[in-house]
């Protein structure tokens, strides 16, 4: 059962940081850095082992079709993800839409992959048995975000409670989605935003004593993406790969933790919708 530690925001990204030098070794999928080995980073949307669980068989998979290496590098808050892909430091990234947006600009990525089964929007949960029925129920209160520009746990859920609801609340970053959606299950925080995604892979005992109250706008999905210094056929090699491993029921079963439902061949003008939307309000530095 869980129990209801004293009001505090959790953060379980920090109760992890320790574990990233600990899943470079164990997770580590070459020991020799070649000319064809490639860096790769992953939106800590879950904590550090999880990611590592969730990734390190894809990329084993991504090894054997394509010949290269890739290893993947840890970034503990969303935070520090964002300054590794603004700075370049990712070979190939795994983003929200709007960091892709953000990244395509400051660095040139370009999208390869991404989900054709679903869309992305926020949730803002409540917990099940909380008096809190609506967003206006929520003026003068504390919602927990994973960061400030988390696209549909924050960017799109901030932009509707504002320019949508008006509300007036209180804000808490929190690093992670789990740390969102556990905040709100101890009765830490009076709602959280987050997305369907990772609502759906939260741990039972968290996500049963949440419920829905407001679903936000969608757009399309997180892409898998490339950074421009990338050579063409390296890139066209890791898409054809995504593809190949999705078109098996082994794949379809790995890909779907990420969540990626349905893996189709992405371009990055697909994402251009999301300019219309004038998020770049509501991006911190």
């Amino acid at each position: 059962m869980l129990q209801h530690p004293p009001r505090n925001p959790i953060d379980l990204a920090q109760a992890f940081r320790s574990s990233v030098a600990v899943l470079a070794s164990c997770f580590a999928l070459s020991d020799a850095a070649t000319a064809d080995t490639f860096t790769i980073g992953i939106v800590p949307q879950f904590e550090p082992i999880k990611l590592a669980e969730i990734w390190s068989p894809i990329l084993r998979e991504l090894e054997e079709e394509t010949g290269h290496t890739f290893e993947m590098v840890g970034s503990p808050r969303i935070s520090e993800f964002e300054d590794g892909f603004i700075a370049g430091d990712f070979d190939f990234a795994y983003m929200n839409p709007y960091h892709f947006l953000v990244a395509r600009k400051a660095q040139g990525y370009d999208a390869l992959v991404r989900d054709g089964a679903r869309e992305l929007f926020g949730v803002l949960v409540v917990a099940k048995d909380s008096g809190i029925e609506n967003v206006a129920d929520l003026e003068g209160k504390t919602i927990a975000f994973p960061s400030p520009n988390a696209l549909g746990a924050a960017l799109l859920m901030r932009a509707d409670l504002d320019r949508i609801h008006g509300l007036e609340y209180k804000q808490e970053y929190v690093s992670t989605h789990s740390s969102t959606y556990l905040n709100v299950a101890l009765g830490q925080m009076d709602a959280g935003g987050g997305v369907m995604a990772t609502l759906n892979r939260a741990e039972p005992q968290v996500r049963d004593r949440l419920r829905i109250i407001y679903e936000t706008t969608r757009v399309p999905p997180h892409p898998f993406v490339a950074h421009q210094r990338i050579a063409p056929d390296v890139a066209e090699a890791v898409q054809t790969a995504f593809l190949k491993i999705a078109d098996t029921t082994e794949g379809q079963e790995l890909l779907a933790r990420i969540p990626m439902r349905q893996a189709i061949a992405a371009t990055s003008a697909e994402y251009d919708g999301l300019y219309a939307l004038n998020l770049q309000n509501y991006w911190v530095d």
